[in-house]
């Protein structure tokens, strides 16, 4: 049935065995010792009853005394082989009115042939509640016929089950203890089983596979923690699904992106060369200004489109890779001298102090870190323009080495009129990380400062 697998039933069934463990400890090893008691009982032809009891004994041997009227040894010797038949463990003796010993029945120790009243005295104090069970009694109803004496040991007058715990009480104590180390090792192992579970529940849920999402398990039981397995798995299963779900529209719109950026650059570069014609004729100032505004906005598109193609294979780690040593000193300032011409005819005050590093040999891509530098510069122009600055040094600490790109915009919060949707930024943080570099960008209201990072290793 269902109930008896879950945890609840075995928790209970724990309950139950502590609540009546001390119980069972003594029943088991009780049954067991009864049964010894019983074998032998059996195996010593004896039948523990009435006869057995000192109180019966005693009034049965007085009254046998008194129905004796003719006193003689034969009589006295008939009467102690009848009752050694029926106490086999028994002692009897017959000690005359003069003291002397006349007879005596399985007697081990010596007694004296003669009694004087002093060691009559003693023998009966000896011998009171004492061990063996002694009863003394008078022949007949004269005291001057002397006395009959019937000693028994007192475990024989015991039940079975008391000389038997007195033999194997040692056996006893073991069983109990035992027992009571079964349940708390089948306590223990049942708590240590639920606890290996959980942990290893925990571990699933911690492990990931190649696309970051946690494994499945074995269900091998269907109680509580298994159902919750169970559970766990079709989680896993959702999970994947949604995954795959969610990479099939992530290709779809990746390629609905790359598909739109090159079907857009046909049109805008008929736009442009259109425009470009448009320049060449005879037009007014205003019409001048209208050409010389659609041609930056032309250029605008062309390199939000650009950035969207990079971004969209960057995501897919499509975008080619190929890292080399590189002076980057000497690439910062190759690369400066192709944007220098944009920056004066734009009127920029421009302040390039590149010093060598320690080290100037960096491992990147060349063409990823002239993107980068491209973006930077795109961004002076279109948003810290009113400014007309723009500073291009290296500075050198002990824990890094980096190029330092300045303006004296108005700050990136300020609203500009070319302000995309931030996808430069995304594809420099993308590259920059994709080299292994750090960077930082520090905005105001005076001023953007960024910072290209090559943190030094311990042993430079």
């Amino acid at each position: 049935m269902k109930i008896f697998r879950s945890l609840l039933a075995k928790y209970m069934l724990i309950i139950l065995l502590a609540m009546s463990i001390v119980q069972i400890a003594y029943f088991i090893p009780a049954l067991f010792v009864m049964g010894i008691a019983q074998k032998e009982e059996s195996n010593n032809n004896i039948q523990y009853g009435e006869d057995y009891n000192e109180n019966m004994i005693e009034e049965q041997w007085h009254t046998e005394a008194n129905k004796i009227k003719a006193i003689k040894i034969e009589v006295i010797e008939q009467l102690f082989e009848e009752w050694q038949q029926k106490y086999p463990e028994a002692a009897m003796f017959w000690v005359s009115e003069k003291g002397t010993l006349l007879t005596e029945v399985n007697v081990k120790e010596q007694l004296p042939a003669q009694w004087t009243p002093a060691f009559t005295t003693k023998f009966i104090k000896e011998r009171y509640d004492g061990d063996p069970f002694t009863v003394i009694a008078f022949l007949g109803d004269d005291e001057t016929n002397g006395f009959i004496v019937f000693e028994i040991p007192r475990s024989v007058l015991n039940p079975p089950l008391i000389n038997v715990y007195q033999e194997y009480g040692t056996f006893v104590i073991l069983g109990v203890i035992c027992i009571i180390i079964f349940f708390i090792s089948v306590s223990f192992l049942f708590f240590r089983g639920i606890r290996k579970r959980l942990l290893k529940l925990q571990d699933a849920m911690e492990i990931r596979d190649v696309d970051g999402l946690p494994i499945g398990m074995d269900v091998k039981k269907k109680d509580e923690i298994g159902q919750l397995e169970q559970s766990f798995n079709r989680m896993v299963c959702e999970l994947r699904e949604s995954k795959n779900r969610e990479q099939k529209e992530e290709q779809l719109r990746r390629e609905l992106i790359a598909n739109l950026s090159h079907d857009l650059r046909t049109p805008l570069t008929k736009v442009r060369a259109q425009t470009y014609s448009i320049s060449k004729e005879e037009l007014s100032d205003e019409g001048k200004y209208a050409v010389k505004a659609l041609e930056t906005s032309i250029v605008n598109i062309d390199g939000l489109m650009e950035n969207l193609m990079s971004y969209t294979l960057l995501m897919a780690s499509k975008y080619k890779y190929e890292p080399k040593e590189t002076n980057v000193i000497r690439f910062a300032r190759e690369h400066m001298t192709t944007w220098y011409p944009v920056f004066e005819k734009e009127g920029f005050e421009i302040d390039v102090e590149l010093y060598s590093f320690e080290d100037n040999n960096w491992l990147v891509d060349s063409l990823w870190l002239g993107r980068i530098f491209d973006n930077f510069f795109q961004n002076v122009l279109r948003h810290a323009s009113s400014g007309r600055y723009i500073g291009v040094k290296t500075e050198s600490t002990k824990h890094y080495d980096a190029f330092v790109i300045s303006d004296c915009g108005k700050g990136m919060n300020n609203e500009s009129n070319a302000k995309g949707a931030g996808i430069g930024l995304s594809i420099v943080d993308i590259m920059v990380k994709g080299m292994e570099l750090d960077w930082d960008i520090i905005s105001s209201e005076s001023g953007t400062i960024i910072k290209i990072i090559r943190r030094k290793k311990l042993s430079e």
